[in-house]
């Protein structure tokens, strides 16, 4: 049943939520994002959640690095990403290719989701963000989350391997 502590048990134990840019207005700014570990996670997924969008397109990136403070960052080639962008008010995320790497957050009220494994990680790399640039000057808002998956072990709730720590 929804809501035992079993249920939250298991879905506390098989994920992490990383909030890697709080809900704002992005007007002018580029989006500071946390870095994320995978040294303890196969799968991390980037969820970029838009509300009011005036005009702007903000372009999306990622980026490898083997420390969480970002020191020898590079960027990360990814091919797709899923969102609802062309028909905002439908739940349902069509997968869609990315060229060079990027894409633009533009829509409001739009959902953007990335999908990295592990393993598509460079070698002696195991962290990473998504950097999303500026909109412009205009009232734009969004806010960007990870949920990473799979765990490498097995710990108890609330003891999970940081994701924020080397």
């Amino acid at each position: 049943m929804a809501g035992e502590a079993g249920n939250t048990d298991r879905l506390l134990r098989a994920t992490q939520l990383v909030q890697c840019s709080p809900p704002k207005d992005h007007t002018s700014a580029a989006a500071v994002t946390e870095w994320v570990s995978l040294k303890g996670y196969g799968h991390c997924t980037f969820y970029i959640l838009t509300g009011a969008w005036a005009a702007g397109t903000a372009a999306v990136t990622l980026n490898e690095a083997p420390l969480v403070s970002g020191v020898g960052t590079q960027a990360l080639a990814f091919n797709n990403m899923f969102t609802n962008d062309a028909a905002p008010t439908s739940p349902l995320l069509v997968e869609t290719a990315v060229a060079s790497d990027t894409f633009n957050v533009d829509t409001a009220l739009s959902t953007y989701v990335i999908e990295v494994d592990a393993s598509e990680l460079t070698e002696g790399f195991d962290c990473l963000n998504c950097a999303i640039a500026s909109p412009g000057a205009n009232t734009d808002l969004y806010t960007l989350f990870a949920v990473l998956s799979e765990p490498r072990y097995s710990p108890a709730v609330g003891s999970q391997v940081s994701s924020v720590m080397d």
